[in-house]
């Protein structure tokens, strides 16, 4: 019955193919294969062997070595041979395979496992022969969209390798102009420090007479600085002693803590009296001050504070029945006191003491709300007024005061024709060191072109100086070559650097695939960003996709002409062979 079932099986292969050489294949056998393995020698690497193994007229030795059956066996729905090799066109061995010839398209090898489930794998229909998978045969629409779409790839192929020519021939073009560029650019430099030598000879010629006629002028500065600040000096001595004798009630030479005390000008805190603490601060926390550590270290201190409340004070008029006493003068802010120049001038301690002046007189209780005529004894300054006779002056006259004066020439006829001069060489000087600057950064940046790895014939160098962007649902991507990738949000501001330019990191043998950008900006609590470029055949530049497999680490696809290859002829050598198939 066995043999009865497989030579059925057998027949009904042989009466579905084509003779080769007179023999005949069983089904799910190939008529030839690539593989150069001999018989007895191992599996081939699609698991089947020749036809020619296959001999009707002879037991079948399984393709192994392992053993022989009876040709009867093969294709019996029974596994006899480890390696599968006598079930070719049943799915009875699980490392068993299945050819599918597909004649009019390509070839197909499948598991043996596929055979026969209710799936149609082959477009010949060949691995459903005994199931009611109602499988038609396709294979010749297949084909043929299948050979239309690869001469399509083909001539875009061709297309893209001719482009790459171009921009082979377009790098090399650039890459000679740059290294004329950089010849002529070195000849510009080596005159322009010519010229900058020459320039800086003739600065120090020119202001070695500005700095002798120049030297009497600082000489002068610094004699009328010296008396000026002699002069501030014995002013602000002066006003210390006129303070001391002021206050030194008993004039017995001595500053004294109850002397402070009996003051209300040094009542800081304006609780109504002097305290110890008070005193003893303006005293610079001694019990007593003589009249030269006053004049050191008691007078600033006070100055501020004992000044703004002279000019506070006014003689009474002389409609007053009595005068208010010296003692009861309005009560002073807290001072401010400026350490950093103990002679400050007047003008300058003026500014601040009238700004002072203006908050305690404003926190003051009004004359009518305490019945009080004290505040009569005192001009109170109008503000307003004074605003506006100024205003009223600078009406009047065409032009203020300011400008009505000429300024004073700083500097006499013959000093100033020197500066001048020296003032003409230092900017022709500063023009002609602007120069070598320019030509040895643009100089610079040419070498490091003619040194960078633009492909194995300069094919790359025409990406230099371009960029191409990507926008999905999120972001817009920015590829640009040789120099950086960004990423910046659709809906937002800023820019995110992905990886600066790094190096070609292709496999070997097809280096120029793969473009690294690396030390990117770090991502919160992880590692810096980067991104890992692939280049594929393409008629155009074009950046046409992004991803993020791992975080912070990006893939950009990247379509160039620069890796296109000559494409293979036609292939009509496997078109026979389909065509023998048949």
């Amino acid at each position: 019955m066995r043999g009865l079932i497989a030579f059925s099986l057998f027949c009904a292969a042989a009466g579905s193919v084509v003779r080769a050489a007179q023999v005949l294949r069983p089904r799910g056998v190939p008529l030839s294969r690539v593989a150069t393995q001999g018989r007895g020698q191992g599996r081939d690497p699609s698991g089947l062997g020749e036809a020619s193994f296959y001999d009707p007229s002879r037991d079948f030795s399984c393709l192994d070595g392992s053993g022989s059956i009876p040709f009867s066996y093969v294709n019996d729905d029974y596994c006899d041979c480890q390696d599968g090799s006598d079930e070719p066109g049943t799915a009875a061995c699980p490392n068993g395979f299945f050819h599918c010839t597909n004649a009019g398209h390509a070839p197909l090898t499948l598991p043996s496992s596929r055979v026969n489930d209710g799936v149609c794998d082959c477009c010949d229909a060949s691995d459903e022969y005994a199931s009611s998978a109602n499988c038609l045969d396709v294979c010749r629409e297949l084909g043929r969209a299948a050979r239309e779409e690869a001469a399509k790839k083909r001539e875009e192929h061709l297309e893209g390798y001719q482009l790459r020519q171009a921009m082979i021939e377009d790098g090399h073009k650039r890459k000679k102009e740059a290294e004329s560029k950089i010849e002529e650019l070195q000849k510009e430099k080596e005159e322009a420090d010519t010229v900058r030598t020459e320039k800086e000879e003739l600065k120090k010629v020119a202001e070695e007479p500005e700095k002798e006629a120049l030297e009497k002028y600082r000489t002068a500065d610094s004699e009328k600085k010296a008396e000026e600040n002699a002069q501030q000096k014995e002013k602000y001595e002066g006003e210390a002693r006129e303070a001391f004798a002021h206050l030194d009630n008993n004039a017995d030479g001595l500053l004294s803590m109850e002397e402070m005390m009996s003051r209300q000008t040094f009542d800081t805190n304006r609780d109504g009296q002097v305290s110890e603490e008070e005193a003893k601060f303006y005293l610079n926390q001694e019990e007593t001050l003589t009249l030269d550590t006053f004049i050191s270290t008691g007078w600033p201190l006070m100055r501020p504070v004992y000044r703004m409340d002279q000019r506070m004070f006014t003689p009474p008029s002389t409609t007053t029945a009595a005068p208010p006493p010296m003692e009861e003068e309005l009560t002073p802010p807290p001072p401010v006191f400026d350490e950093e120049d103990p002679y400050m001038s007047d003008d300058e301690l003026d500014e601040e003491e009238e700004e002072e002046m203006e908050e305690n007189l404003d926190s003051q209780p009004d004359a009518e709300d305490d019945g009080s005529d004290d505040a009569e004894d005192y001009d109170m300054p109008d503000e307003d007024s004074d605003d506006k006779d100024d205003e009223e002056e600078e009406e009047e006259g065409d032009v203020p005061k300011e400008e009505e004066e000429e300024e004073e020439p700083k500097y006499d006829e013959d000093t100033q024709k020197l500066v001048d001069v020296a003032n003409a060489a230092r900017g022709q000087f500063d023009e002609a060191d602007r120069r070598v600057r320019d030509l040895t950064r643009e100089l610079r940046s040419l070498e490091e072109t003619q040194v960078k790895d633009y492909g194995s014939e300069e094919e790359f160098r025409v990406l230099e100086g371009n960029c191409y962007d990507y926008t999905d649902r999120e972001y817009t991507y920015r590829l640009c070559p040789f120099d950086k990738a960004t990423q910046r949000p659709k809906s937002g501001h800023g820019e995110t650097r992905l990886g600066q330019w790094g190096e070609w990191s292709g496999q070997e043998g097809d280096k120029y695939s793969r473009m690294l950008y690396s030390n990117g900006q770090a991502c919160w609590n992880g590692p810096t960003r980067s991104a890992d470029v692939h280049i594929s055949c393409g008629t155009e530049n074009k950046l046409v996709g992004v991803s993020e497999p791992n975080r912070c680490e990006y893939v950009f696809l990247f379509t160039s002409p620069a890796v296109c290859t000559k494409p293979e002829e036609d292939p009509s050598e496997e078109t026979a062979h389909t065509h023998t198939e048949l």
